[in-house]
């Protein structure tokens, strides 16, 4: 099932405004007495709902004060809103390959359409969409649910095609009421139980997964089914649903994740490693690598491995991106480094370690990556990405 339009609510799905609205909520409150509680995050309740809504429900104020205090509030995020917002991170990628999709793209939202229309054009990514919804100055206490009728109106799709995005009950209540699925995404002010309790159909840990989603591909975890636990991998047979909600099961191999060091000498000579392989039952070839431990952070285990392996250790260490090696049953994702400027030590191998180290010319371990001799794809990959950051 492949949807032709998005909608997505502004604050904390696409943009990151909490600190703008918190601080505002605060300022405002302050000024008319009072009592601002200063618990971290415990005026999250202005992010998403109508702010007239909020100050009388959450703070008791009759509906004259609500409204002065929503002007108070104005008063100084007005001059916050550039200042104390950003986009979350990939939220660029996903708009691009949605409208590369020939996906529509709308917004609505509780806040005024200025704010929403002010950020983004800020951000340049207004581009990006056919539909913005939000309220007037005068309107701000329209429901969810009639902001996204209207932008359904705008987009000019149907409910069974339209799919809405948000951080909060709110968005998926207003989604189910006009008859779309609905997708809470867990990098803003909600929470995972508020979707369930919602009734959302899809949970998004990143924004990559709304791209999944909406292209009829995405795979929603319903049950964990846990097989063996050992010193290394999990594996787990799971019950997902598809977007189409058929249901379908997925073994799983977890693993810690690991990183790989592609060193090269002075005489642009590669480093790898020979060693037995017990799963091929073969000798391969390879750059040094080694697994991450639980919190660790890549970039100290490439040097530490680096190290531990070749006895060598690096002026620069540079990123050559992420594999993943075996993304049909495992979620293993190797961190590939380069190393320039080598110094050379003692190696410090692990106990039943065994390997050689061996230098190889770039251009020879090139010829024998596109050969077939060189079988190993994280040093087939780093080798070739060397290559191209070497002569582009």
């Amino acid at each position: 099932m492949r949807f032709s339009a998005v909608i997505f609510d502004f604050d904390g799905t696409l943009c990151d405004t909490g600190p703008g609205i918190m601080n505002s909520a605060a300022y405002a409150l302050e000024a008319y007495g009072f009592e601002v509680p200063r618990e971290p995050g415990a005026l999250r309740c202005f992010i998403g709902p109508p702010l007239l809504v909020t100050f009388q429900e959450q703070f008791g104020a009759d509906a004259a004060t609500a409204q002065a205090l929503v002007q108070k509030y104005r008063e100084r995020y007005n001059g916050a809103i550039l200042n104390e917002s950003m986009l979350y991170r990939g939220i660029v990628t996903l708009l691009e390959n949605l409208k590369a999709a020939g996906i529509r793209i709308g917004i609505a939202s509780s806040k005024p359409k200025r704010y929403i229309d002010q950020l983004l054009a800020h951000y340049t990514i207004d581009k990006f969409f056919d539909a913005v919804c939000g309220v007037d100055f005068n309107t701000d206490c329209e429901s969810k649910a009639s902001i996204i009728a209207r932008c359904l109106q705008e987009l000019g799709v149907t409910p069974e095609k339209a799919l809405m995005v948000g951080d909060k009950s709110y968005d998926i209540n207003g989604g189910k009421a006009n008859g779309l699925k609905t997708v809470g995404v867990n990098w803003g002010y909600g929470s995972k139980f508020e979707f369930i309790e919602a009734g959302a159909d899809f949970q998004a840990e990143k924004p990559m997964d709304i791209e999944a989603i909406a292209l009829g591909f995405f795979e929603q975890t319903e049950e964990y089914g846990g097989i063996y636990n050992g010193r290394i991998l999990t594996l787990h047979c799971d019950t997902v649903t598809m977007v189409d909600g058929a249901e379908e099961k997925r073994e799983v191999i977890d693993h810690p994740g690991g990183v790989a060091v592609a060193g090269l000498t002075e005489n642009n000579e590669l480093l790898l490693v020979r060693q037995f392989r017990y799963p091929y039952k073969e000798i391969l070839l390879e750059i040094p690598a080694g697994k991450l431990e639980k919190g660790e952070d890549p970039f100290e285990a490439g040097k530490r491995e680096f190290k531990e392996e070749c006895g060598a250790t690096a002026d620069s260490y540079f990123s050559l991106g992420e594999v993943y090696p075996s993304p049909g049953y495992c979620g293993e994702i190797i961190h590939l480094y380069g190393a320039a400027g080598l110094h050379f030590g003692q190696q410090h191998l692990d106990e039943g370690e065994y390997l050689d180290v061996v230098r190889m010319p770039l251009d020879e371990a090139v010829r024998r990556v596109m050969t077939g001799e060189i079988k190993d794809a994280k040093t087939a990959i780093a080798i070739l990405k060397l290559k191209e950051r070497i002569n582009p």
